[in-house]
C-alpha cells in the first residue's frame, strides 16, 4: 500500500514539481495551498508524512505544525528559505522531523523523505533469507548455499536493499541515493559494477530468485514461486 504524503505549499509550481517527483517514487500525494487548507486535509486524509512550507497565506507553517503536533506524531518536513537559520531551529524545536532548504533539489527531497520514513519504520532486524541465500546487513555477512561468501560492505548493502523490496524496480539514481547517499557524487556506473560483481557470486544458486536488469529502467530482486 502506497504511503500518503500531504504537501502544504502556496507556490503552485513547487507543489506540482514535488507531486511529479514523489508520485514517480510511488507515493500517494494530496496538496494544500495554505495552512488552513493543510490542517483540513491532514484531518481528512490522515497522511503518513507532511511536507510543510513556512511562509504561507491564511495560516503559516508554524501554526500548522503547532496544531498538528498537539494531536499527532506524523512525520513533518519543513520547507524553509535559504539561509534562514531561525526557521530551521524553530521548526525542529516545534516538533518537525527534518527541514529542506529552498530552492529545492529534488534528489535531496526524495532522499530526505525516504530517510525520515526509515526513521519511523518498525525496527529492522537487518537479516533476510531466501532459498539458499541469507543477507545479514548488521553483521555484513552474505551466506550463499550455506557458505559465507566474502563481499564488500556496499555489495551487501545494495543486495539487502533490493531484496528488502522483492519485485520492485529501482532506477540506478534511486539506488545511488538510498545505498550510497544523496550526497554521493559518483555516477550510476557504480551501481552497474556492484550488480555485476553480485551476479558473479549469485549465478546459478537458485531458480526461485534473481537479481534482474529491467532494461531502460534499473534493477530488481525478482522472486518466483
Amino acid at each position: 500500500m502506497s504511503k500518503k504524503i500531504l504537501i502544504v505549499e502556496d507556490d503552485g509550481n513547487i507543489r506540482e514539481l514535488l507531486r511529479l517527483y514523489l508520485e514517480r517514487e510511488g507515493y500517494e500525494i494530496t496538496e494544500a495551498e495554505n495552512g488552513e487548507e493543510g490542517v483540513a486535509q491532514w484531518r481528512k486524509v490522515n497522511p503518513d508524512m507532511i511536507l510543510l512550507d513556512v511562509m504561507m497565506p491564511v495560516m503559516d507553517g508554524w501554526e500548522v505544525c503547532k496544531i498538528i503536533r498537539a494531536e499527532s506524531k506524523v512525520p513533518i518536513i519543513i520547507l524553509t528559505a535559504k539561509g534562514e537559520t531561525f526557521d530551521k531551529v524553530n521548526g525542529l524545536e516545534m516538533g518537525a522531523d527534518d527541514y529542506i532548504v529552498k530552492p529545492l533539489e529534488m534528489r535531496e527531497v526524495v532522499a530526505r523523505v525516504r530517510a525520515v520514513f526509515r526513521r519511523f519504520a518498525p525496527e529492522d532486524s537487518g537479516k533476510i533469507s531466501f532459498d539458499k541465500l541469507t543477507i545479514d546487513k548488521q553483521a555484513y555477512d552474505l551466506i550463499i548455499d550455506g557458505k559465507r561468501v566474502d563481499a564488500p560492505p556496499k555489495e551487501i548493502e545494495l543486495l539487502y536493499f533490493l531484496a528488502s523490496s522483492p519485485n520492485r524496480v529501482f532506477t540506478r539514481a534511486q539506488l545511488l541515493d538510498d545505498v550510497w547517499g544523496f550526497d554521493y557524487f559518483g555516477d550510476t556506473r557504480t551501481v552497474d559494477v556492484h550488480v555485476k560483481r553480485l551476479r558473479e557470486k549469485l549465478e546459478g544458486v537458485s531458480d526461485k530468485w534473481e537479481l534482474k536488469t529491467v532494461w531502460g529502467v534499473g534493477y530488481k530482486f525478482e522472486t518466483r514461486d
